[in-house]
Order: C-alpha cells, then sequence, then structure tokens
C-alpha cells in the first residue's frame, strides 16, 4: 500500500476490482480552497486504455510489485515467443497477443524486458530505437535526392518501412520501435 503522494512516473497501481494500471503522469494540486488532490494519467498495463483519474491527496492506493526483468528473445515455438532470463536461464513462452508490435522489431539473442506480475507476463518493452538490416528494398532511381520521397523496404525480421530513397538493400538502419519510423542509417 502507498498514498497517492509516494506516486511516480512507471509505478503500477491496482484499481478497480484488481486491474492494474501504470501512472503516465502525475500532478499535486493545491488548489486556494478546498483540499489538495493529485490529478493523474493511467493506462491500463493490458489493455493500453488511458484516463484520467483524480484522487484526494494523502489517498491509500494499492500498488501492484510488476517484476520487470532483461531477457534475451530466444526463438518462436509455433506461435509463442520464448524467452529467456538471463541470470536464471528460465525459458518462458509469450503469446503474440502480449508481444504486440515487438514482434516486428524482434531477432534472436535481441534483448527486452519483460514485465511480470504474479507469474503472468504483462507486456514486453524494447528500447526506443532498434538496428536492422534491410534484407531487400527497390533500387533507388538516378537523380535520387536525399530529401523528400520514401519507398518501403523489408527489414530481416519482416516487418516493412518507409525508407527514403537512396537506402539500398542490405544497409543496417535504425527504427523508432514505438512509431516504426526510419530514424537514419547506422554507421558500421
Amino acid at each position: 500500500m502507498a498514498t497517492t503522494n509516494d506516486l511516480k512516473n512507471g509505478m503500477v497501481l491496482k484499481l478497480d476490482a484488481g486491474q492494474l494500471w501504470s501512472v503516465v503522469e502525475f500532478q499535486h494540486v493545491k488548489p486556494g480552497k478546498g483540499p489538495a488532490f493529485v490529478r493523474t494519467k493511467l493506462k491500463n498495463v493490458l489493455s493500453g486504455k488511458i484516463v484520467d483519474k483524480t484522487f484526494n491527496a494523502g489517498t491509500k492506493v494499492e500498488t501492484a510489485n510488476v517484476d520487470k526483468r532483461g531477457m534475451q528473445f530466444s526463438y518462436k515455438d509455433g506461435e509463442d515467443f520464448v524467452f529467456m532470463d538471463m541470470e536464471t536461464y528460465d525459458q518462458i513462452n509469450v503469446t503474440p497477443a502480449t508481444v504486440g508490435d515487438a514482434a516486428n522489431y524482434l531477432l534472436e539473442g535481441f534483448e527486452a524486458v519483460v514485465a511480470m506480475y504474479e507469474g503472468q507476463v504483462l507486456y514486453i518493452e524494447l528500447p526506443a530505437a532498434v538496428e536492422l538490416t534491410i534484407e531487400h528494398t527497390e533500387p533507388g532511381v538516378q537523380g535520387d535526392r536525399s530529401t523528400g520521397g520514401s519507398k518501403p523496404a523489408r527489414l530481416e525480421t519482416g516487418y516493412e518501412v518507409g525508407v527514403p530513397l537512396f537506402i539500398t538493400t542490405g544497409e543496417k538502419i535504425k527504427v523508432d520501435t514505438r512509431s516504426g519510423e526510419y530514424l537514419g542509417r547506422v554507421n558500421s
């Protein structure tokens, strides 16, 4: 248990009949008259839904002890993704629904943060950007410039991103895992 005065970004709360909500942002407000309160923006850990919720200052809230561990993606077992704990070498299977969009950027040996609560995997957290090699893209045409225009490129994971016209097959690029956007070339 904690009070609303102890809230921090990223803290996971157990509200509304045991649902898990992550604190995205919070603000302590002390109006001129009336009691102080805490305005929060909460994200449902499982569904991703974001809601605004206001608590009276000092209200007790139940916190959930979410275990976040660095794990390595080992391989795909049928539909499931198999991750290995780097400390204990235990392996866990994670469903495609839980992995979500992170599947677009996962390669064997890639490290990610796996968040678990009471033995259940909640979500997979990737770094903000990853470096991947382009498996195939159409060649650029004479006169292509570094500004304007883009073309599709298939990454080594099978995911397709838009890249500038001057990028070629076999180049390593940096991709934003939150938006799926091309960020730039990676110099070897």
